[in-house]
């Protein structure tokens, strides 16, 4: 039996190398770019914390494995036609704007099984190669070399055409993204965060610019857990002066206080001052 010279096998075994780390590299490519889809496929939170609902997204997404990103990719994004939409609906208090905001994939369902096996093959492949390539070939021999080099170009390929088709989906996701954003910057949804009047003319009173407003006044004022409506007004008036009643429908200070249900209003003398007097029926304790 012939004795391998070690000069012989150093060359296959170097280019081994080279395609495995090649593959390795295009397996990192697709997780890097698959966990950035998943961090802004669906974001929601309160106008407080949606700035913050990104970064948590990412974080959330970063240590996962292949296999997770590619379940939540097909369990999220990528939806099968006529499935059940998933409940992102989640409790949060009632004098708050609360956004859900999500993009979504709908393939026929013999596309989107097709997808999911694929998407299973190539989890099994990278698997494959960190785990048990070594175990599979002979990498001691110039025949072994050579077969793992032809193993490691066929996965390469098919790891790059699933890069490809991810990519095409991200695409997808950024024209849904900026299409989103387009609607987001638009007057009507800025007026309905600020402000609470939906697209509709409706007021939601709970969440409206003037209420929250008013809430300031009545901190910044309050005597005794009550504030002078009129002394409020003219707080607002100095600190918020876009916020007016004429901007909901209503004539005076005191219909905004009605209308809006968010405050108990009596009239009596307080501290030696009679007037209008008002305080945050959350903050009433009688």
């Amino acid at each position: 039996m012939a004795v391998l010279n070690q000069t012989d096998i150093v060359g296959p075994q170097h280019e081994v190398q080279r395609l495995l780390g090649r593959c390795l590299l295009r397996v990192q490519q697709y997780e890097r770019l698959l966990k950035a889809m998943i961090a802004v496929q669906k974001l929601s939170g309160t106008p407080e914390t949606l700035p913050h609902a990104l970064d948590a997204r990412k974080a959330e997404a970063s240590d996962k494995t292949l296999g997770t990103l590619v379940g939540r990719l097909m369990g999220d994004y990528i939806m099968k036609e006529g499935g059940e939409l998933p409940d992102d609906t989640a409790s949060h208090p009632g004098d708050s704007i609360h956004f859900g905001f999500r993009m979504q994939l709908n393939l026929p369902a013999e596309s989107y099984e097709a997808i999911k096996a694929d998407l299973r093959e190539l989890v099994t492949l990278r698997n494959t190669l960190v785990h048990h390539f070594i175990e599979l070939h002979d990498l001691w021999t110039v025949d072994g070399c050579l077969r793992a080099q032809d193993a490691l170009t066929r996965s390469y390929a098919e790891i790059d055409r699933h890069f490809e088709q991810l990519g095409n989906f991200a695409g997808h996701m950024e024209e849904a993204r900026k299409a989103a954003a387009e609607v987001m910057q638009s007057p009507q949804f800025l007026d309905m965060v600020v402000n609470g009047i939906g697209p509709d003319g409706q007021i939601h009173w709970p969440v409206a610019g003037i209420v929250g407003a008013l809430r300031k006044a009545f901190w910044e004022l309050s005597i005794d857990g009550w504030v002078n409506l009129d002394a409020a007004a003219r707080w607002v008036s100095e600190h918020q002066p876009e916020q007016t009643p004429q901007k909901y429908g209503c004539s005076r200070w005191r219909q905004v206080i009605h209308e809006s249900g968010q405050f108990e209003l009596r009239r009596f003398t307080h501290k030696g001052q009679f007037g209008a007097w008002f305080r945050d029926r959350s903050n009433a304790t009688d």
